[in-house]
């Protein structure tokens, strides 16, 4: 079973960084200074658990352009068991939740492997694909109409595919 909370503590934390060097620094050889960054204090974290086992996070944060999603990282050993599709779902109701209307944007930078599981949550790519700490990313957003349709989405059980 896959449960995706915020986090609460700052054990909470040292496991989502954990999970971030594991993905991100070692697998993905993207330098640590890279990863952690100013946002990460300001930041709303989740931690994503496949049988109570610390297996994902994400987070979101406000920026000048609207709300960015970013950060999504799942272990390897629990990639392909729905983790990713429950964090997405995860994130976006809490930015449903916790924002007043209206959101002027919904966005984030997808790694290529990952854009197939936010094209299915309805984002979109924009713009040319681009270089991020080595790895192509492509800008992709949740048009309006989406955003929309996601807000009278409440809070939902997500099972694994």
């Amino acid at each position: 079973m896959i449960t995706v909370s915020t986090i609460q503590s700052k054990a909470d934390l040292e496991t989502v960084f954990a999970i971030r060097r594991e993905v991100f620094v070692e697998e993905q050889h993207v330098p640590a200074d890279d990863e952690y960054d100013e946002f990460d204090a300001t930041s709303n974290h989740f931690l994503a658990l496949l049988d109570g086992l610390p297996v994902g996070t994400a987070r979101w944060r406000r920026t000048s352009r609207g709300v960015k999603l970013e950060r999504f990282a799942v272990r390897a050993a629990a990639r392909g068991k729905g983790t990713g599709k429950a964090l997405v779902q995860a994130v976006l109701n809490d930015v449903f939740a916790q924002q007043p209307e209206p959101i002027e944007s919904i966005y984030l930078h997808a790694q290529l492997s990952a854009m197939p599981l936010y094209a299915d949550f309805g984002f979109v790519p924009v713009g040319k694909k681009f270089d991020e700490c080595g790895i192509e990313h492509y800008k992709m957003v949740l048009p309006a109409k989406r955003m929309a349709d996601e807000k009278t989405v409440g809070p939902r059980s997500v099972e694994p595919q």
